[in-house]
Formats: structure tokens, C-alpha cells, sequence
């Protein structure tokens, strides 16, 4: 082969790859123009070859992105239909906390304790005596000498994972679920070792506590004095890389 036919192709992968960008954007805002809704049958390729003035091939791959994020999927008798895009599933994909940098994996950490003081109100709205059972059980099996310095990864797991179960809220479950392991690896890490010195915390115990008689207020300070360990364990270790 020449080397101009071989940069032909070259050129030819990029521009199909280019096309394929530009169609996928041109068939979501197709579906939009044309007012489909959640479970609404999609044109068939053909009809959006046509439409949209590409070959088949590139409509293939640009629903297969499409539906590689969730936002269609195929039903028997029906085709492709619209669905509502599963918005964590992609980020599955990528997070790999053993391949992430240190500032990602703090990122990510600090994410977790910004939306654990953001629940209070859903938790007291949606909250069982059930659920309160259940959260006696998992504090049940803590020691009551615990260091506040000190977490045991399994109940910490357990008990804020019932919290955002508790929520009602399907994606800061999800969401909760996919940055699991984010949590597990800053704490074996070493990156939070530093011990805390915090005065003021609550352990899971008080939480439960102020859960069965308190307000939304009064629990998202108690929680927000619950994670205070953390807090100084980022602000001590952001210290350690400016020094």
C-alpha cells in the first residue's frame, strides 16, 4: 500500500470517528425535536440514515454509544426504545481507586462527607422504626471504649450505608455503592492516617440517638461533629503537601 493511500485511510478513520460525534449529538436532539418521551419506540436506522444523510454504519455506531450510557435500550417486538440514562453506571467504568492520583481519591473522599451533611432532611421524612431497629443492630456491635480517632471500616460501611438507604434517594444509594471503594482505599491507604484530636465528636451511637428524638438541624450539626476527624485528617494531610 502507498503511503498516500495509507494516510487516505488514516484521514478517513478520523473523519469517520468525527462523524460518528457529530450524528450521535444530531439523533439526541432528533429525539427532542420530535417529542419522545420515556419508552417511546425509536425510528428504525434506516429512517435515520435517511434523515440525517450518513450511512447506516455510522448510525450503528452512534447507537450503540447511545445505548452503551444508557439512553436507549432494545425491547423484543419493539426495537430500540428511549429510556432514562443510568447516570453512575458509565462512571463504573473508570474508577479504579488504585489507579487513581492522591488529590482524586481526596476529591472523591470529601465528596462523601459533603453529601452526608446534606441528608438530614430526607433521612427525617422517610425514616422507619424498622430503619431505626436496623441502625441499633449495626451500633450494637461497636465498642463502647472506641477512639474517636479510630473507625472500623465494616460498621462505617454499614451505618452510612444505611443512611443513604434510609434517604429514599436511588442515586446517592448508586452513587454511595460506586465510591465504596474509593472509601475502603483512602482508609488503607495511609492517606488519613494522621490521628485526630477532635473534641467534639458524636459517634454512630449519639447519631442514632438524636435520630430517634432530635431535628434535621440538631442531626446535621451532630453529624458534621461525627466527621469532624475527618475533616482534620484532610486538613492535616493538604498541610503535608504544601510543606
Amino acid at each position: 500500500m502507498s503511503t498516500n493511500s495509507t494516510l487516505i485511510n488514516f484521514v478517513n478513520t478520523i473523519d469517520t470517528s468525527s462523524l460518528v460525534d457529530k450524528v450521535e449529538k444530531e439523533i439526541i436532539n432528533l429525539f427532542i425535536s420530535q417529542g419522545l418521551k420515556i419508552g417511546d419506540a425509536l425510528p428504525k436506522e434506516l429512517e435515520l440514515a435517511e434523515t440525517l444523510g450518513v450511512s447506516r454504519t455510522v448510525i450503528r455506531e452512534a447507537m450503540s454509544r447511545l445505548r452503551l450510557v444508557g439512553l436507549i435500550e432494545s425491547k423484543k417486538h419493539r426495537g430500540a426504545v428511549l429510556t432514562s440514562p443510568d447516570l453512575i453506571s458509565p462512571m463504573k467504568k473508570s474508577l479504579y481507586p488504585t489507579i487513581m492520583d492522591d488529590k482524586t481519591l481526596r476529591d472523591l473522599f470529601e465528596m462523601r462527607l459533603i453529601l452526608e451533611l446534606g441528608m438530614a432532611d430526607l433521612l427525617y421524612q422517610r425514616i422507619t422504626p424498622e430503619d431505626i431497629q436496623e441502625l441499633e443492630a449495626i451500633v450494637s456491635k461497636e465498642s463502647m471504649d472506641l477512639d474517636n480517632s479510630i473507625f472500623d471500616i465494616e460498621i462505617e460501611v454499614a451505618f452510612h450505608g444505611k443512611l443513604y438507604e434510609i434517604s429514599g434517594n436511588i442515586m446517592l444509594k448508586d452513587f454511595q455503592n460506586l465510591l465504596l471503594p474509593v472509601f475502603k482505599f483512602v482508609h488503607s491507604s495511609g492517606m488519613l492516617i494522621e490521628k485526630s484530636n477532635s473534641k467534639n465528636f458524636i459517634s454512630h451511637r449519639g447519631l442514632v440517638d438524636i435520630l430517634k428524638v432530635g431535628t434535621p438541624e440538631v442531626f446535621r450539626n451532630a453529624m458534621r461533629q461525627h466527621l469532624d476527624n475527618h475533616f482534620q485528617r484532610i486538613q492535616q494531610y493538604d498541610s503535608t503537601i504544601v510543606d
